[in-house]
Parts: structure tokens; C-alpha cells; sequence
């Protein structure tokens, strides 16, 4: 049974199977085991990366286009910065810069604010996730190079899972043997009656473990499934890697990622979202003159990942951030134990 206080998610009788201390030793041994596994399959150099970037280069990530950053200013500086959202563009520029070659790519440790999120079971202000891009050739970006990485990533967490298993007998595998494919316009057709979030909790439920393509175009109902920034993913070549979770009894979004934009796509997708001004920003002149690399990408969520795999109630349990108060007092009636 579950019960809703707010936008918290209590199920019923829930008890962690890990304390406090066991469960900070099995997030380490998940996250170690993960990122090697996606460096070694995706082919990525781990490599430093920034908190903040310069407000005026364009590099931050917009998100759906209505999330605030946070801006500060810096002593004998005339530029503002601002906290990351995600690195989806950076990413590209640092690729450019390190002189990286088709089929190499790099990943690394993201942390975020996101001061605009609405807080429950699985949203932070805090963010913390892989981020990772990979050079590719003009002739992969179609809908299969897409897949082949999607079920490559799904296979990591897999094998991720199997291994915690393996360490805790009170967990057992759940995910399916593969990974189901659907785009946002059959999944439309699917549920014409359900909006977007009831339909990816359908389609979750259904098939455990799914991978919602192209999202951000509008649809021929004329409503678009989900909001995508219009300068870094492709919105015929992106989607959200969900997995159907047991405990919250609701769909999972553990991954967003896509190919990247060309020249072409970018162009046509800031016309489409109204913000033809950004072509003036550094990153984006760089891209319309064809002087970045052809490149995929995405970011997965790492206490996501330990939320689901640990089988826990609220991200909460295995990411240190800040709530609130009727957020914590709720949780600790529920036996939900806040980091």
C-alpha cells in the first residue's frame, strides 16, 4: 500500500535492510562498480570538470528553459557565473579542446543545484550524476547508434545489479533480460487519453525496463511529451532510460540522453523554441560554424542508481542534501532514514 503526504510517496511498512553505515559502503561499492564498467564499454577518459561556468558563454544547461541558476558574481570579475545544471554542453567543448578523436569520449563526476526542483522521492536540489560524451561519426547519428549505447548502458546496470546481489542476499535481481524501445508518438497512440507522466508510468509498469525516444518535438496531438533544452540534444535522436520501481510503485528515470545537435538541428530547434538569441553565445556560433565534434551523450543519476538498487524509499537514504521540515518529520515516522 502506498499513502501520499504532499508530493512524499510512504509506502506502507517499508524497513531499510541496511543501516546507515551499511548502506554508505554499498553506495560505494555500486558507484565504483558502475563507472568502471561504463568506462571501459563506452570507451571514456574520467576527467575534471566545473561547478560553475560563465554566465555569458552559454555552456550551462537550460533544462526544459524555466530553471534559475544559481549566479554569483567573482571579485575583479565583470562576468557572473553560474552553478551547473549539467555538463550536456561543456562536455562538447571539452572534447574540441582535448583534441579527442571518433569513438573516444570522456565522463565525469557532476554535482549540481538545481534551486527550482520540487522536492520528493526522487528530486533534489542537489544533483549528482555521471556525465559522459562520446565522439562519433556523422554516419552514427541515427536511431540505431542511439540503441546500441542505450542497451550497452542497460547491460551496465545489469551486471550492477547481479553484483550487489551477490554481496546482499536480501536483495534479488529484477531488472529484465532487455530493455524495450518506444517513441514518445506510439506511446501517444498507446494512451491517448493518459498525459505524458501516466504514460511513462504505464508503459514502466508494464515493461519493467524502457527507453522513451525523441522527446521535446511536439507531437500530432500538438503537445510535446516532455520539454528539452533546443541546444544540445537531438530531439529525434534522444530519450529517458525509466525502470519501474517496486518500492514507490511509480516509473524510475534514471538516464537522460541522446545524440547531440548539428548545425542543422540546432538552427531549426532554436526556431522551433523561440530562442534564436542564443545563437550569438560562444558555444553556439562554435556549433553553426561546424566547429565542434559530431557527439552523444547523457548523464545518469548516481544516487538514482543507488536509490533503486538498494531498494530504498527516498533518495534521501543514499544522498545527503538538505529537505524539508515536514519532508524529514514525515520520514521519520515512515522509518525513511535521511542522510
Amino acid at each position: 500500500m502506498i499513502v501520499m503526504k504532499e508530493k512524499l510517496i510512504i509506502p506502507q511498512g517499508y524497513k531499510p535492510k541496511l543501516n546507515l553505515k551499511e548502506t554508505e559502503i554499498a553506495i560505494k561499492t555500486i558507484k565504483d562498480f558502475f563507472e568502471r564498467k561504463l568506462s571501459k564499454e563506452l570507451n571514456l577518459l574520467r576527467v575534471s570538470a566545473p561547478l560553475f561556468v560563465r554566465t555569458k558563454t552559454g555552456l550551462n544547461d537550460n533544462l526544459s528553459g524555466v530553471e534559475r541558476p544559481v549566479v554569483f558574481d567573482m571579485k575583479n570579475d565583470e562576468c557572473n557565473l553560474e552553478i551547473v545544471h549539467s555538463l550536456a554542453k561543456w562536455k562538447r567543448m571539452a572534447l574540441r579542446r582535448y583534441k579527442f578523436e571518433v569513438g573516444e569520449g570522456i565522463y565525469t563526476d557532476m554535482d549540481a543545484i538545481r534551486r527550482d526542483e520540487e522536492f520528493d522521492n526522487t528530486h533534489s536540489i542537489y544533483v549528482d550524476q555521471w556525465d559522459w560524451e562520446n565522439i562519433i561519426d556523422v554516419k552514427d547519428r541515427n536511431e540505431e547508434k542511439l540503441k546500441e549505447v542505450v542497451r550497452k548502458i542497460y547491460n551496465i546496470c545489469k551486471d550492477t545489479e547481479k553484483h550487489l546481489c551477490s554481496l546482499y542476499s536480501h536483495l534479488k535481481p529484477i531488472l529484465p533480460e532487455e530493455i524495450f524501445f518506444i517513441s514518445t508518438q506510439k506511446l501517444e497512440e498507446l494512451y491517448p487519453d493518459l498525459s505524458p507522466e501516466e504514460r511513462e508510468k504505464q508503459i514502466s509498469e508494464e515493461k519493467k525496463a524502457v527507453f522513451i525516444m525523441s522527446i521535446g518535438r511536439k507531437l500530432k496531438s500538438g503537445k510535446a511529451h516532455g520539454m528539452r533544452s533546443p541546444d544540445y540534444d537531438d530531439w529525434d535522436l534522444n530519450g529517458d532510460i525509466i525502470f519501474w520501481n517496486p518500492i514507490l510503485k511509480d516509473e524510475f528515470e534514471i538516464s537522460s540522453m541522446g545524440i547531440r545537435v548539428d548545425k542543422d538541428s540546432l538552427a531549426e530547434q532554436l526556431q522551433l523554441a523561440d530562442c534564436e538569441d542564443r545563437k550569438k553565445l560562444e558555444y553556439h556560433k562554435l556549433l553553426l560554424e561546424d566547429k565542434l565534434p559530431l557527439t552523444m551523450g547523457g548523464g545518469i543519476g548516481q544516487s538514482r542508481l543507488c536509490m533503486f538498487f538498494l531498494r530504498k524509499a527516498h533518495i534521501g537514504e543514499v544522498q545527503s542534501s538538505i529537505w524539508p521540515n515536514w519532508m524529514i518529520e514525515e520520514c521519520n515516522k515512515a522509518n525513511i532514514v535521511l542522510l
